[in-house]
Formats: structure tokens, sequence, C-alpha cells
């Protein structure tokens, strides 16, 4: 850490995601995780004890001097909640996607940062792996020329068959989009930079699901949401990019990304994940290429990367990557995508970004 402070996070929320967090952040120095908390008690202490960690009421959490960062593990409903009371608090706050269930929302948890001086952070981060970050590069290279399309495609049956508790992701909030469209919008906000309009459909088609998975199986839930959505992404770039995101599909044969250059095709992998083959294919050529790097991060699951850079630039007194100005723009194109279903038309995005900076080198130094 070359002598850098490490910088004191508190979580809030102890559920499923909690321990793929608290297990990566053993890979970032810079982190110290002070305490867990959770409006359960009984499930902040059984985490606690998993990782050896102290389990402590949300409003100690919160008024710990040591904590400077409150990591938001919460529900989507609660994510501007609990963030508002952090920055209350005078905490910065880093939040699992979405930023919040509204872009309304999420306008008024950036806003009381911007007020108090404080960061917002938000998922994912997993933008910031190799895989990823390779594909970038090679965007940025040149050697793909312009991108003119492509696709983004993530379809599942649903949660309710993995999921021990999958209620909410058929509840307002929920949904394909706001669940998954986090990690393809962002990576493609990462790759081509911000988008300018969308168009869509949308479709529900079941207005009950059953549970699959234990201890709930065979309960049946309410679907609030949309579970099948297509749209058009066009981006200040010129790309237009073909995106679905589903709930409602057996199986598939689709690739997560592919994008369409004047010199170059590339095939980008799973956005969910940090890793994986980076491939290329120009005109005229039979086989894809895999395209080897060595970048960082693409060996294992890093979430929480994005906090840990988050307290470096809090350190080194610069922008983080995983933004609350990225996760707002994000959000925006989320929920216009029901705006353009309902209304039929091509919506403007409105919310300003950049892309976030290329990440070359390893956080942990």
């Amino acid at each position: 850490m070359d002598g850098k402070r490490r910088v004191g996070v508190g979580i809030i929320g102890c559920g499923n995601i909690s321990s793929q967090y608290l297990k990566a952040m053993r890979d970032f120095p810079v982190l110290e995780v002070i305490a867990i908390a959770d409006m359960k008690p009984e499930v902040a202490a059984k985490k606690a004890a998993e990782f050896g960690l102290a389990a402590v009421s949300v409003e100690a959490l919160l008024a710990d001097p040591r904590v400077e960062i409150i990591v938001n593990l919460t529900i989507p409903r609660a994510h501007v909640e609990v963030g508002l009371r952090a920055i209350a608090a005078g905490k910065h706050v880093y939040g699992e996607k979405p930023l919040g269930i509204s872009y309304a929302e999420g306008k008024t948890l950036a806003a009381a940062a911007a007020k108090a001086g404080l960061r917002v952070g938000s998922a994912p981060d997993t933008f910031l792996g190799g895989a990823h970050q390779e594909a970038r590069a090679l965007l940025d290279s040149g050697a793909v020329g312009d991108i003119v399309g492509g696709t983004a495609f993530f379809a599942c049956p649903g949660h309710e068959r993995w999921h021990p508790d999958p209620a909410f992701y058929y509840d307002v909030g929920g949904g394909p989009v706001l669940d998954m469209g986090p990690y393809y919008i962002t990576d493609l906000i990462n790759l081509l930079g911000p988008v300018k309009s969308v168009q869509a459909m949308s479709a529900t088609p079941q207005k009950e699901r059953p549970i699959y998975s234990e201890p709930k199986k065979g309960q049946l839930m309410p679907v609030k949401v949309s579970t099948h959505v297509a749209g058009l992404l066009q981006f200040h770039s010129g790309a237009i990019i073909q995106v679905t995101l589903s709930f409602d599909v057996p199986g598939h044969a689709h690739l997560p990304f592919e994008l369409y250059g004047t010199k170059q095709s590339v095939l980008v992998p799973d956005p969910n994940m940090f890793g994986g083959e980076v491939k290329t294919r120009a005109a005229g050529e039979k086989d894809w290429t895999v395209v080897p790097y060595a970048l960082p991060y693409a060996d294992a699951n890093y979430r929480s990367l994005g906090v840990a850079d988050m307290a470096h630039a809090i350190l080194e007194g610069r922008p983080h990557r995983a933004s609350g100005d990225l996760a707002l723009h994000v959000l925006e194109v989320m929920e216009t995508f029901e705006m353009a279903s309902r209304e039929g038309r091509a919506v403007e995005i409105t919310t300003p970004v950049e892309r976030p900076a290329p990440l070359k080198e390893s956080v942990i130094a």
C-alpha cells in the first residue's frame, strides 16, 4: 500500500451478496471492515461469526467515527433510504446496484451527497475487470474502427429457480432491467461512452410466478414489473446497440456482447464477471482470434473492487470509477426503457456522464 492508511468500511445488509463482498475485501489492503449491520440482528450476528467480524446495530455503525464508507447491500427498495442515512451521518456511501429504484430517487441521493461534499459509488464494478478493460483498450486503440452496432443479451428463466427469497426480483424495483441491466449498460458506457437515446418494448407474460427454490418452494409471487424487455440504445458515439433483458427465456445461444466495428467485430464476455475471453474477427477471416491480456482482476470474483478504488480515490483526491454519476446515468437509461415502451417513441437521455478512467494497474498497489 506504499504507506497509505486503511479506510474504515461498515456494511449494512447481510443478505446473499454480502458474502461475496466480504470474501473479496480480503484482497484489498486499503479496506478495513470495522463492523457489519442488518435490520435483523440475528442475520448480522451469523454473518459476523462466519467472517470473524463485529455485528452492531445500524445506528451504532452509522455513529462509529472509524467508518468512512458505508457499503449498502440492502434490497433495491432500501438503497436510497439507507444511502441518505449514511450521508446524513457524514459517511461516503457505496451501494449495490441499482443506485435506486427510480431516477428521481437516484437524483435525491446524488444531490444530498453533493451538498454534503461526500462521495457516492455504486455497483457494478465488474467493468473494471481485466477482460472488460482489455476490450476497452482494444476499442480505444482504433484497431476495431468505429463501432457501428452490436448486441447486448441477458436472458434466463428467472431467479426463482435458485434464490432462497426471490420475491423482490418481481416487486417494484426488480425485474431484469434493474437487476441485470446495470452490468450490461455500465459496461457499454465503459466501452462506448454515454447513451443518447432509448427505444424499447416490454412485456409481462406471467402475472404470478411459482418459486422453485427452497425454503419457499411452491409459493406464488405477484409480478409487478416487466420481465421481458427489448430495446435500442443510441450512443453519442453513433453506435446503435440492440439490448434484450429477460426473465422469461428457458434457454438460448446468444453471447453477452457482440460489437461491430468498421474494421473488426469484437466479442466481449459476460459483464457480470470480471474475466473471460475477448475475441476479434475481421472481414474475410473464418475464425475468431482470442486477444491475450495480462490486466489484473480477471481470475476471480473481485466484488468490492469498486469500493477499493473509491477508498484509494479518497486518499488520493481523485475521482473514483464506479461513481454515482455513472450509476445515475445508467439508472436514467434503465427507467427510460419502460417510458419508451409505454409511449412508443425514442426518449432522450438527459444525465451527462464521462467514461470512467481506464484501470490499467492494480488498485492494491
